[in-house]
Parts: structure tokens; sequence; C-alpha cells
């Protein structure tokens, strides 16, 4: 197997772990990615074998995925109480602190997160970084209006390379229609403090710095599935 095909291995037995976290009648948090496939399909399994549960997607694909798996969705506009959402990352920190949005779909992800009881994060040992930052760059998405002086904020504030995030050729844009730019800092020293400090700057949706959510952290390793608990203050 090729070092991809290995970490994706690693990925679904992480994912197939997070699944024994729902239970018969929840309300499921569904993310988006390549960890979230592995996590819709598993439960996809458990519901032809007779689990009742509904889920809330993060993303059209996800959405796609849950229905042709047999997983009854719920409006988007519901006001849910979600007992577990379920995602992956793309960093993870000590203090399970997290980087996401490098598929896009953050806003929605986030405020599913929020909704949720219990967050449950699913990763690979390659995610795991002594500090946020560095090899991944931070995702916010904006609005269109005005982008350019947004940017010049984000990139004021953050001392950083900002870059416009594009697809084929054109700008990404969000399932809500936002952009989304691409914040290349060295490192995030203080996760919260920039994450507020972010979303004060007029234009910013939402940042793809997750603090301070995460209820269990489930590492796919060579050696098995690592399951950690958030210690809240």
């Amino acid at each position: 197997m090729t070092n991809g095909q290995n970490l994706d291995q690693l990925k679904k037995a992480a994912a197939l772990k997070a699944v024994e976290f729902v239970r018969d009648g929840m309300i499921v948090g569904l993310g988006t990615g390549s960890t979230a496939k592995h996590v819709v399909m598993a439960l996809g399994d458990k519901v032809r074998a007779g689990m009742k549960l509904r889920g809330v997607p993060t993303s059209q694909d996800t959405a796609a995925l849950a229905r042709e798996c047999g997983i009854m969705l719920i409006d988007s506009e519901n006001r849910w109480v979600i007992d577990v959402a379920i995602d992956g990352a793309d960093q993870v920190d000590p203090g399970f602190n997290l980087i996401k949005g490098g598929g896009g779909a953050l806003l929605k992800e986030k405020i599913v997160a929020a909704s949720a009881k219990q967050f449950v994060v699913v990763v690979d040992h390659t995610k795991r970084v002594p500090i946020l930052g560095d090899s991944f760059p931070l995702p916010i998405e904006i609005i269109p209006f005005g982008w350019g002086s947004t940017a010049r904020e984000i990139e004021t504030l953050t001392r950083s390379r900002v870059v416009l995030r594009e697809q084929n050729g054109d700008p990404f844009r969000t399932e809500a229609g936002n952009l989304i730019v691409d914040v290349h800092l060295a490192r995030v020293e203080q996760p919260r403090e920039l994450e507020s400090a972010l979303n004060q700057i007029p234009g910013v949706v939402e940042t793809g710095l997750f603090v301070g959510r995460t209820n269990v952290l489930l590492v796919g390793t060579p050696h098995g599935v690592e399951t950690h608990f958030a210690q809240r203050q």
C-alpha cells in the first residue's frame, strides 16, 4: 500500500471507532471530507442493521452520500439538538484545538459542532501537531463584497501571507456563496485570541479555528486507534 492508502486505512479505523459513540435514536452531525466519508458509510451500515438515526450534513456532498447510505436527513433550517457531531480536522494541537476548512465547509461544520452536545474529532496521526499553523494554512470564509480590503485587514492583523483560494482558475465559492482566503501563519500561539480578533474584522464570516470545541479525539495510528477525552476547565 502507498502511504496515502495507509493513512486512509488509519482514518477508516478511527471513523469506525467514532461510530461507537452513536446510539439508537440520536441526531448526528455529519462532517465533510475523506474522514467523514468513512463515518457516513459506517453509519449507513448501522442503519441497514436496524439503527434509527437522523443526520445533519455539513455539505451537499455529505448529504448526497448520506442519502445513498439510507440515512434520514433533517431539514437544515430546523432548530436541532444534535446529540453527537463527528468530523475530521486538518490539524489538531495538544489542547485539542483544530484547524478545519481544507474542504471549504468550515461554516456549516462550525454551526453543527456548536449545536452538538458532543463533538467527536477523527484524524490520522499525521494531523497532530505541537502548534497550529506552519504546514497547513488557516482558512477564513469572507463575503465577496470588498474581499480585497477584508484580506488586507487579515494580513495586517496576522502579519501573514493571505491567498484567495481558487478552483479551476476561478475564485472558490463556498455553498453559502462566499470566498475563502487561506492564511499562511508560521504558528498560532494563541488560537482563542486569534479566532476572536479575526471575527471582529468586517467581512469575515467565520474562521477555520475550532477552539475548545472538541470533546473526544480519535487518532488512527499504526498501532491502533487512540481515544482521548478533552479535559474541560
